[in-house]
């Protein structure tokens, strides 16, 4: 006979909670500490990425060129496919290829180039007048870095930042089915591979919850930087 939704679902006694509760930090760990080495990384690439491109010399276009290669194969390349190519790099500086500080260089390695982008592109997208007066003003090409260009692109470093950390959550669901443990790795060694799917939609529901307040932070702070 056929279980009901009930049972197949809502059937919360075949819930380890003491296990989904290890598996939350471990995926909000993933998430933080990965996510402040993004914004630091990422946000020094797109600076690089941005100035680079400003520069009209034939050097400085070769030298954007390999930069933006590299970010684009690193940005590319499908997340499971990049941890699984690293992993001897992983087992060299965390020291194991299991538990989730595993998954943190391939988090990385993906996700800056993405937020560098986003970064570069917010850059871009300040009027060319605004900084045609700074310049008239005296202002050096450092004081319109940090005087102009990154308080006028804030909203949008914000949003970038926001889209970028939500994928990271998905990322790391995608690690822990490969071990690095995790509400991935939990939804699939006791959801999937035991059949209980009620373990299955507590992970999926706190990460959804996850990604709602990440989301909802996101849109405010953007919205409360926005002076349009």
């Amino acid at each position: 006979m056929d279980k009901s939704f009930s049972e197949l679902y809502l059937n919360f006694d075949k819930v380890n909670w003491e296990r989904m509760q290890e598996a939350t930090f471990a995926t909000l760990a993933m998430t933080v500490f990965s996510l402040v080495a993004v914004l630091i990384l990422g946000f020094l690439l797109g600076l690089v990425l941005y100035s680079l491109s400003r520069k009209k010399s034939p050097a400085y276009s070769i030298l954007y060129n390999l930069v933006s290669v590299i970010s684009n194969i690193f940005r590319s390349t499908p997340f499971m496919i990049l941890m699984v190519l690293i992993m001897p790099f992983t087992k060299a500086i965390v020291g194991t290829i299991i538990d989730w500080p595993a998954a943190l260089p391939a988090l990385i390695l993906s996700a800056a180039p993405f937020y560098a982008r986003m970064v570069e592109i917010a850059l871009r997208e300040i009027s060319p007048g605004v900084i045609e007066a700074a310049n008239a003003m005296g202002a050096n090409s450092w004081q319109i870095m940090y005087k102009v260009l990154i308080p006028e692109s804030m909203p949008a470093l914000v949003s970038g930042f926001t889209v970028t950390a939500v994928s990271m959550i998905g990322f790391t669901a995608m690690a822990g089915a490969i071990g690095a443990g995790g509400l991935g790795s939990l939804a699939w060694s006791e959801g999937f591979q035991l059949n209980n799917q009620t373990v299955t939609l507590v992970a999926t529901v706190i990460i959804l919850i996850i990604v709602f307040i990440v989301q909802g932070l996101g849109d405010f702070l953007t919205n409360k930087l926005d002076k349009r």
